[in-house]
Parts: structure tokens; sequence; C-alpha cells
């Protein structure tokens, strides 16, 4: 059953079903929607589980792998806002960048200003970026396609060199953040007694409790979103505008709010990033290659338009990184190679061939129409 008569018949039940609107024809009220299987349950009593764990992670882990795991959990968080616009919403951008520098200098403003709190700081970062992020959809949401592509990259060096004039932030060479601004975040005097730890190690592991908070906070914003009607109209966005929009879809409005939503969360996240490294410069904020490049690669090789496949791409990154960075060169080359292996031969990514292999799913968001009626019942529609 096509997807805009989903979107055009159907209202959504508060229990993820979905209903025949009360003007839908009779023969058409033979069929429901759902989502997800028999297992949602015990998927979520794991990934509670799972959550639990990384939470006490600290309390057995080494400080280094600490550090790595606040790495794949930003890259992570930053992954799933940009498959949650390319893969979902057909928004390719290649221009996040912008609100992980933009959130980053405002978490460095607000701290070395007017002193507040950091983790406020983070907060605020998020706020500030989705405002930018209003001006900037009525920008770049004029142009299509490969344009669309350019004109965020071109919008996120406007924003790179109105940050580099401000001389109180570093101007061109950056700025680093007062031993008073990373010493005094919420939390480390209560890990340093816990844990019995110096002040470096506990502000690690209050950032990777951020940093944890962060990922699932998106990961579940992300699975509600994509579970809910709004989810739906992204996926008849990203199928076909035209289609979308002549069942009543508002499409600008639709992208507008999840580029908005994209923006606050990487500005988020961009905060926390340089809250850790303590040290920015425009250069390094609003990196084309750490803070898009990279993204676009994790979410390539692990699957686009999935929840699953940015984890199983951010795995690989890091791997690859750690293991194959030193190798200078040859590391991009091979992270070029992979990409183009995984493009050829899996162009659905390594979680969607899994899934199209075996069935697999663990964060069910694809809708399915089922018949309802005795007579019809042997005949599942999807």
């Amino acid at each position: 059953m096509d997807l805009f008569w989903q979107v055009a018949s159907w209202q959504q039940n508060k229990d993820g079903a979905s209903r025949p609107a009360p003007d839908a024809p009779q023969s058409d009220r033979r069929y429901e929607s759902r989502i997800g299987g028999g297992y949602g349950r015990l998927l979520a009593v794991f990934a509670a589980a799972f959550v639990g764990f990384l939470i006490i992670l600290p309390a057995i882990a080494s400080r280094n792998a600490i550090q790595d795991m606040i790495f794949i959990f930003y890259m992570l968080a930053l992954a799933q806002y940009w498959n949650l616009l390319a893969g979902y919403a057909g928004l390719v951008s290649v221009g996040q960048q912008a609100f992980v520098g933009l959130g980053a200098y405002l978490l460095f403003a607000l701290t070395i200003f007017i002193d507040l709190d950091p983790i406020l700081a983070i907060i605020l970062a998020g706020a500030f970026a989705g405002l930018c992020a209003v001006p900037t959809a009525f920008v770049v949401f004029r142009l299509r396609g490969a344009y669309f592509a350019i004109g965020t990259w071109v919008v996120a060096e406007v924003y790179r060199l109105v940050l580099a004039q401000f001389k109180s932030l570093g101007g061109g060479t950056g700025t680093s953040l007062p031993p008073s601004v990373t010493n005094g975040v919420f939390g480390i005097d209560w890990v340093k007694s816990v844990f019995e730890l110096r002040t470096p190690a506990a502000r690690d592991i209050v950032t990777y409790w951020i940093a944890l908070a962060l990922v699932v906070g998106t990961v579940f914003a992300v699975y509600w979103i994509l579970r809910s009607r709004r989810g739906l109209a992204l996926a008849a966005i990203r199928d076909s505008e035209t289609a979308a929009e002549s069942v009543g879809i508002d499409n600008f409005r639709t992208k507008f709010w999840v580029y908005v939503f994209a923006a606050v969360g990487t500005g988020m996240v961009g905060a926390l990033i340089y809250l850790q490294k303590a040290r920015i410069s425009p250069d390094a904020a609003f990196s084309v290659l750490d803070w898009t490049a990279y993204v676009i690669f994790i979410v390539v090789i692990g699957g686009i338009g999935t929840i699953e496949g940015p984890i199983i791409g951010v795995i690989i990154f890091y791997l690859m990184q750690t293991y194959l960075s030193s190798y200078g060169t040859w590391y991009l080359i091979l992270l070029g190679a992979l990409a183009i292996v995984i493009m050829l031969f899996a162009p659905k990514g390594i979680w969607g061939y899994v899934s199209d292999r075996w069935g697999l799913v663990l964060f069910p968001v694809r809708r399915t129409l089922k018949v309802t009626t005795p007579e019809y019942s042997h005949k599942p529609v999807q």
C-alpha cells in the first residue's frame, strides 16, 4: 500500500497503531498500520540494561577508555542528527559544522564572560544554534539537490569568518578555557570524593556522563520522531516532495522544524566537544572534515536511513582511526576505499545489508499494513 495513502487516509493512535480516517472509504477500513514486532519489550529491557552498564562503566574502566567512549558518543550523536536530515528528510547538508562551531563558541562566551556553569551553557548553546538555524533555513531551503548541499557549506564558511572577527574569543587563532571553567563543572567535586580521583580524571567522568546523556537522548528522540506522524511525513517528503504536498503535507514546515531540531542537538554536541578539548579556533570548530565529512562516512558505511546504521558506522570509524591513523595519507585513502566498496556492493550500508538479508531490526520504524477483516486476514500488505 502506498506511503502517501497512509499519510492522507490514517490518523495516529496513542498505541502506535493507525486507524482509517472517519471519511475513508468503507473498502479501506480493512487495513491498519502497525510499527515494530513482538520483541519490542525485550529490546527495551536490553537497551535499559546496556545504558545502565554504560552509566557505571567509569567505575571499572581506565581513563583512556573513558575518553574513547566520549569520542564515540559525540560522533554517534552527530551522525544521528545528520542521518535524520539526509536519510529521512532528504536534506543532504554539507554544512552541519556550522552548528558545531556556533554551539562551541557560545559555550566559550558564556563560561568565560559571565561565568555560567558549563552544563547550563551546553543547553543554551543548543538553543542558540537552533535560533541561528532559523534564518539559515530560509536561505538554504530555496536551493535543491547539490545546490542545497553546497549552500549549507557556504553558510558554514560565513559563520566561520564572522566568528573569526571576535577578538575577545581569540579571533582567527582561537582561545582556551581557563582552568576555573574546566574544573568548575557541576559534579566534579562529587566524583573526586566518591572515586578518589584527581581533577582531570574526575572531569573526564563528568564529561562522559554528559556525552552519554546526549547520545541516549538523541537516539530516543530520533526514534520517537520516526514513529510519529511527523516521521511518516518526513519519509513521504524524502520519496517525493510533489506527492507529499499533494496529500496535504506542508513540505517547508516539516523540513524546517527537523532542520532546526538537528541544529539544536548538533549545537549541544559541539559545545560538549569543545568543553572537553578546552581550546577552540574557527578552523577547528567549523572543520568540514572533522564534523561533516567523517559523519557522512559513518552514516554511509553503517546504513543511511536507519538508526542502527550510524551505531555500526561509528564503531568501524573508531577502530579505523585508532589503528590506522598513524599511517597518515594511507588512512584517508583506506577510508575512501571502504566507503566506495560499501556503496558499490551494499548501497544501503552494512546494517541495511544485514537487515535485508536476515530481517533483523533493532529500532522498528517502518510501517506495515495488515488486512484486518477475516476474509483478507491471510494477505498482509507491506
